[in-house]
């Protein structure tokens, strides 16, 4: 049994300021001296950038994690909640959308309120009352009385407009049994920018976010209960599962047989080094995945494709995760030595493996921009987002799977590749998203599906394998 304080903030819909709070009650936690476990319900790679800075103020570095009950299977939530929070005082989860929305059309999975419950954890429900007085305890006994393995164990009202509207506010929720944790006014001055696809990261902003992520500690500092929430964590019971060791996950998965490619690197005497893309334009990636490649025997270095000139030496497999490419894409093109660099590798037949961000990096061009030419594919930015939960099937081998492996995925972008799929795809979509998708031409695979390792920690060891042995 592990027992780590703990607790969920969560709201009855998007916009009602759960990232305002989490994220201020993680920098409020972290300035009293805490250690701060920052987590973040679903797949969004930009809040937990947020709150990885927000709980720097401690001294410590955490990374931000996500708990993604589809992409990762819900058996391993706990696991791997228990990992990223090993020995911090407290860990704040932050919710997504409204406490009880789940995968579309697979009810409550992947909820807030499903995580809570995998978690045993006390939920804190922000509720935006700018346009509401009475009618709030309705809506709180409402989300309260829903499910009952779901404790909805406080309420901070955000957006409330003066003294007295906290007043009613208040007294409506008196007899409603949930306590009033906090009441946070409305504050123009430490709200994030935004663009087409949410906050704009902490990477492109670093100084301004470090002035917003001080304003809103202060802000919930000023407007919230902190003893009684570090109170309501604390009351969190202890959990019976034990954490995700990526040493073990690649073990398993290295072994012959089915999910299994019994080649992994580990073990082996030399290290091939593993370049991940980092910086402003590559800020998506889930931290699980470096662990993944380090535990299966890579050497695992960061670059930036915007400033960087040469890939790290030795390097023997690349990485590019997600990110906002189509925001750099001059200095991307501009920096011509490294687009050759990378090029080259991939002529050469070394394992790389691409999504979304690095998808489009690859290509010919992105918005008429050169970029490396390493796929015969043009991008641009589309009109429309398209974002969701994605089932697959890896279409043939590659770098990353055998072919016949299924995984779920994610899709989060606003641009187009044409053509959408190469001769050999890297995926064929399932369900009603049924499509041809992404590349794979020698040791690359490109596609815009997001894929979480740790559900498929074969991919990792393979991958690694394919660098050692290149």
């Amino acid at each position: 049994m592990v027992s780590v304080p703990r607790l969920v903030v969560a709201a009855p819909a998007s916009g009602s300021g759960k990232t305002t709070v989490a994220t201020g009650l993680m920098a409020a936690f972290a300035a009293r001296g805490l250690d701060v476990s920052p987590h973040k319900v679903g797949p969004d790679y930009i809040d937990p950038g947020y709150h990885a800075l927000a709980v720097s103020g401690s001294g410590r570095t955490r990374p931000g994690r996500n708990l993604d009950a589809y992409l990762c299977g819900p058996e391993r939530v706990a696991p791997l909640f228990l990992h990223g929070a090993a020995g911090c005082d407290v860990a704040v989860v932050e919710g997504v959308m409204g406490l009880y929305d789940g995968a579309a059309g697979l009810g409550e999975l992947a909820s807030t309120a499903h995580v809570a419950t995998l978690l045993r954890a006390p939920v804190v429900l922000v509720v935006d009352a700018s346009a509401q007085s009475r009618s709030v305890a309705a809506l709180v006994h409402g989300f309260a009385s829903w499910d009952p393995r779901v404790r909805l164990a406080g309420v901070i009202l955000n957006k409330v407009g003066s003294d007295r509207h906290e007043e009613l506010l208040r007294e409506a929720l008196d007899g409603s049994g949930v306590p009033v944790l906090g009441a946070l006014r409305r504050v123009r001055a430490v709200r994030a920018p935004s663009r087409h696809l949410g906050l704009v990261p902490v990477a492109e902003r670093r100084a301004e976010a470090v002035a917003a992520v001080a304003a809103l500690a202060e802000q919930v500092r000023a407007g919230c209960d902190l003893d009684a929430l570090l109170a309501l964590a604390r009351s969190a019971p202890p959990l019976a599962d034990a954490p995700w060791d990526p040493a073990d996950e690649v073990a398993r998965a290295a072994r012959p047989g089915p999910g299994g490619d019994g080649r992994a690197a580990a073990g082996s005497e030399e290290r091939p080094v593993v370049a991940v893309a980092g910086g402003p334009a590559f800020t998506f990636s889930y931290a699980e995945h470096a662990e993944l490649l380090t535990a299966a025997g890579a050497d695992v270095v960061a670059f930036d494709p915007v400033r960087d000139e040469r890939l790290p030496p030795g390097t023997r497999g690349l990485v590019i995760g997600g990110g906002f490419p189509e925001v750099f894409a001059p200095d991307l093109s501009a920096n011509e030595p490294l687009r050759r660099a990378v090029a080259a590798l991939a002529a050469d037949g070394a394992p790389l493996a691409a999504e979304c961000a690095g998808l489009l990096y690859l290509a010919r061009s992105l918005d008429g921009a050169p970029m490396c030419g390493v796929l015969p594919a043009d991008a641009r930015m589309a009109e429309r987002l398209t974002l969701g939960y994605r089932e697959a099937v890896a279409v043939g081998d590659s770098a990353l799977a055998v072919a016949g492996t299924r995984v779920r995925g994610h899709e989060f972008h606003r641009t187009a590749v044409e053509p959408g799929a190469g001769e050999a795809p890297a995926w064929g979509l399932l369900g009603p998203h049924a499509r041809a998708e992404g590349f794979v031409r020698g040791g690359v695979h490109a596609s815009y599906l997001h894929v979480h390792w740790a559900a498929a920690p074969g991919m990792a060891a393979r991958f690694t394998a394919r660098c050692a042995a290149w």
